[in-house]
């Protein structure tokens, strides 16, 4: 469970936090304990989170009659000024998440049924209950994001920071890695192209028919998992956001009734349909699927990459000039094979291990600097399975920061704590300029923000 003033935490299998189940509104007689501009807060609202933090096992930081109702009365005054604001999040994404946290929900069960079972509710029902508390939760996110966008330390700052801190202050800075990979993408045969195609064929043939709907044989059948779930929907998005293969179909496209031609891009193979556009900017629908590779295609690149792997070692040529030259990675291949680490606000080549792909993180972990790993099978992050050889170029153990070594370590940690504070400074400004009604019951509460007793 998030700290009074976080988000609220995910829902679980075990209560659906942010709407209040039927058992609990049975239960509880409820009431409204506190109002936030014109948004009450219910008791039930408030037995819902307290149930789920005890099925949870989860620890409240304070008293949890005080420390909940504060959490909800600080998302309702997010959520306020996201609709001053115009912040909003897109129903794709809503409902992405809400699938996600389904999905996960089947899996910690072991079935639909089970799920089914143990809410009394059918997967509909508990759809439709996550949606609104899903919706809130996303836009509460964007609305600090947006609030803080535009927040920057400067390296004095850091350093300054860096001066002040206890040493048993000073953040522990785990095992680190830089990595540097070469990568062979299997060749995918022919006559599994020809079935892709004509698959897609048929898929236009069925919608130009009236047979079913363009979004109906995107939810069942396309591989684009993240817009799947969304019959296909892709939101209004720009066109340098997009694939250029892809781009220069979907902007050409003028009507909505017609499919498009087949694109390949490097994803794999699509159909578009067009759904609106509004300015430079374009949203629709698509299909996308990805050819099979045989594992004839797959151990042929293992092959190749071994013998790479022995030409270096042999000194035929080395490891920085293959990734150049030969490697299919084009993210790395500019800059001699070497990863990067990209993260919103930083991009580094250093990798944490939770940090890189699990198939590479795997492989390192057991490796000495200058090491050359074995060929290995992966899935790239684009979803192409690939083969790959990565070197080791250097590891540093886990250690206490220090400001020489781990500045972009210590900038991300001042950054996100001039954050915290300009979050906690905007929520004390606007309780005072919003109205807050609170049941005497609370007023002897230690709230995390000053103001709220009035």
């Amino acid at each position: 469970m998030a700290a009074a003033g976080a988000l609220l935490s995910v829902p679980s299998v075990a209560a659906a936090a942010p709407a209040p189940a039927d058992s609990v509104a049975r239960n509880v007689v409820d009431e409204v304990i506190w109002v936030v501009g014109d948004e009450p807060i219910l008791m039930s609202d408030v037995e819902a989170m307290r149930m789920q933090a005890a099925q949870e096992g989860t620890k409240w930081e304070g008293d949890p009659d005080c420390v909940i109702p504060e959490q909800l009365a600080v998302q309702k005054l997010f959520l306020h000024q996201a609709a001053i604001d115009s912040v909003e999040v897109t129903e794709a994404d809503v409902q992405s998440q809400v699938d996600n946290y389904v999905d996960y929900w089947v899996q910690m069960a072991g079935s639909r049924e089970k799920l089914e079972e143990y809410k009394k509710q059918s997967i509909s029902q508990i759809r439709n209950e996550l949606h609104d508390v899903v919706h809130d939760q996303l836009t509460t996110q964007e609305m600090r994001k947006k609030l803080v966008e535009n927040i920057k330390v400067t390296p004095a700052e850091v350093r300054r920071y860096f001066g002040k801190l206890p040493q048993d202050s000073i953040p522990f800075v785990p095992t680190e890695v830089e990595v540097q990979i070469i990568t062979q993408t299997p060749k995918v045969e022919q006559e599994e192209i020809n079935r892709v195609k004509d698959e897609l064929r048929s898929f236009t043939d069925r919608v130009n028919s009236g047979e079913t709907s363009f979004a109906t044989l995107a939810r069942l059948y396309s591989e684009d998992t993240g817009s799947a779930r969304a019959g296909g929907e892709i939101d209004y998005t720009g066109r340098g956001m997009l694939d250029p293969a892809f781009a220069s179909v979907a902007f050409g496209l003028t009507d909505p009734k017609k499919v498009s031609k087949i694109v390949e891009s490097e994803f794999g193979f699509h159909i578009i349909q067009l759904i609106d556009k509004r300015g430079d900017k374009i949203k629709v629908r698509h299909i996308l699927l990805k050819p099979r590779i045989s594992q004839t295609s797959i151990d042929n690149s293992l092959a190749r990459l071994d013998s790479i792997r022995t030409d270096i070692v042999n000194g035929v040529f080395t490891f920085e000039a293959g990734a150049t030259v030969i490697s299919d990675d084009k993210d790395t291949r500019n800059n001699h094979g070497l990863m990067a680490n990209v993260t919103q606000n930083t991009r580094t080549s250093k990798f944490q291990m939770q940090d890189l792909p699990p198939e590479v993180a795997k492989v390192v972990d057991t490796m000495k600097v200058g090491e050359i790993s074995a060929p290995f099978q992966m899935i790239n992050s684009r979803g192409k399975t690939v083969c790959a050889i990565v070197k080791l170029k250097n590891r540093v153990e886990g250690h206490k920061a220090t400001i020489t070594e781990d500045f972009q370590v210590m900038q991300e940690l001042v950054l996100n704590k001039r954050k915290e504070e300009a979050l906690h400074d905007w929520v004390v400004d606007k309780i005072k300029t919003t109205y807050v009604r609170v049941n005497d019951r609370y007023k002897d509460c230690k709230f995390v923000y000053q103001g709220w007793i009035k």
